[in-house]
């Protein structure tokens, strides 16, 4: 796998590391001279000395041929528009880390179907961990190929259930968080704008379902 790793931060040095030790291909981009100096000197990957929102910077690196994208810069604004980018040329994989949770709900109107908020992540662990509470990792739970999967709704998909939806075999749907409240599905809700709705599915139909926001199902 190609992977394209924008921004030597903490979790771009991390995971540039993990990758090349899996034997994946890395090119990681940094704009800083001094950084990337020193994960040239570090890192068996490729780096290149360049402002990652620069599109020539992303063609340098083979954004034609990359298999994925993450965007690992300190700015929000820099990571979706790295994001935003990739998906013009078509990248398979876009990865968005963000900081700040205006920027996460921003970049999932934007379709960008992962979105990483690493401080929100650790903070939650962190927080029940003070309360006594033995969080379960979600990279505990996804085995085999089961996968877990947030979907934004649009006007599409107003007023409908989900019955409504045509869901793939071995396929449910959780429930949907709604202004920072989740509901079970359960209790029978009908979709909204900008609903996030949580998915179990197999990873053979992950493309089938996100294919609902422009599909919305038989009426």
């Amino acid at each position: 796998m190609r992977v394209i790793i924008v921004g030597a931060s903490a979790l771009g040095h991390d995971l540039s590391k993990k990758l090349i030790e899996k034997g994946d291909e890395v090119v990681l981009i940094e704009r800083d001279p001094n950084r990337a100096k020193e994960m040239a000197e570090t890192l068996d990957c490729t780096v290149i000395k360049m402002e990652g929102t620069r599109p020539d910077a992303l063609e340098k690196a083979g954004i034609d041929e990359a298999d994925a994208i993450v965007t690992c810069t300190d700015q929000d604004q820099n990571n979706i528009i790295i994001g935003l980018i990739g998906k013009s040329y078509n990248v398979t994989e876009v990865i968005i880390r963000t900081d700040d949770l205006q920027f996460q709900e921003v970049a999932k109107k934007l379709d960008f179907r992962r979105v990483i908020n690493p401080s929100q992540i650790a903070s939650t662990i962190i927080s029940d961990a003070l309360r006594g509470v033995n969080t379960i990792e979600l990279s505990a739970l996804v085995r085999g190929d089961v996968r877990f999967l947030s979907l934004m709704t649009d006007e599409k998909l107003e007023g409908k259930e989900i019955s409504d939806l045509s869901l793939p075999e071995r396929s449910a749907f959780i429930g949907l968080y709604r202004n920072g409240e989740f509901i079970l599905a359960q209790e029978g809700p009908r979709f909204r704008p900008n609903d996030e709705l949580i998915i179990v599915t197999r990873a053979e139909h992950v493309n089938s379902i996100y294919d609902l926001q422009s599909r919305p199902g038989e009426d």
